[in-house]
């Protein structure tokens, strides 16, 4: 089966400053594709455009800001139609139940659900023009394992990943019958500068380039589906088909475990 990356296309990368978002467009940009980057921050973007700056267009803004996102729109015009868009910027912030405050939970919908929807809004009619002239076109949604077991503190991040995923299967259903496709990332953990600030063990921890060859592995194998490291993902998946009273039991110790430990840190 032809895969959508088998040959050069047009694609726009948002959460490409840092972390996954850099990875994959750095990966993408060296196999000849034509990127459109997204981010909060110039100097990295304009870092990826350097390496090849016929094919990398910088289009700064915040994914969470409508004015930001029309302004990007701009760029999706062009002879060459926009195939692809992946849809990475995210956050993670966490909560402290000793001192709940709401706005932990906001900020993570906020990021990584209001502006993934945002950013959808503004592609789909460019994805559209591609189906119109007869070209493949599909939504890459960045997500995460976290969601498949209630870790303590990810009351914000957890919720926003599952709502996230959720968003793109309801999209999946809805967009079949237009032929644009939608793919879910669900990573474990990445060595990035968002975990970097994690205090707590980080299971089969992989490198961010390790994740970016992932992606684009599963991408150029036309996967709806891209979820790693697999041994930590199969684990989650497990424990998630076990009765509620056995994970709520594990939740709870882990999360008395982790308190234990920042206290021992402190």
């Amino acid at each position: 089966m032809t895969g959508l990356l088998d040959t050069p296309i047009r694609l726009w990368i948002t959460g490409a400053t840092s972390g996954i978002g850099y990875a994959v467009a750095q990966a993408l940009s060296d196999r000849g594709h034509q990127l459109i980057i997204t981010g909060r921050r110039e100097d990295p973007l304009n870092t990826i455009a350097a390496r090849a700056p016929d094919r990398v267009t910088v289009a700064r803004g915040d994914t969470t800001t409508p004015a930001d996102l029309e302004r990007i729109r701009a760029h999706f015009d062009d002879p060459r139609p926009l195939q692809m868009a992946i849809l990475n910027a995210g956050t993670c912030e966490y909560l402290d139940v000793a001192d709940f405050r709401s706005s932990v939970i906001e900020a993570n919908i906020q990021t990584n659900v209001i502006g993934t929807s945002r950013c959808v809004e503004a592609v789909l009619p460019s994805l559209r023009a591609a189906r119109a002239r007869g070209l493949p076109a599909q939504l890459v949604i960045v997500s995460s394992s976290a969601w498949w077991f209630p870790f303590g503190r990810a009351e914000g991040y957890g919720a926003s990943k599952a709502a996230l995923t959720y968003f793109a299967h309801a999209l999946r259903a809805d967009l079949a019958a237009e032929g644009i496709g939608v793919t879910v990332v669900s990573p474990g953990f990445v060595k990035t500068p968002l975990t970097d600030r994690n205090d707590f063990p980080m299971p089969f921890l992989i490198s961010v380039d390790d994740a970016a060859r992932r992606i684009v592995r599963g991408l150029e194998r036309s996967q709806t589906e891209i979820q790693f490291p697999k041994r930590f993902t199969w684990i989650l998946k497990a424990i998630s088909a076990l009765p509620q009273v056995v994970i709520d039991r594990m939740a709870a110790s882990m999360a008395r475990s982790q308190s234990k430990d920042q206290e021992t840190h402190s």
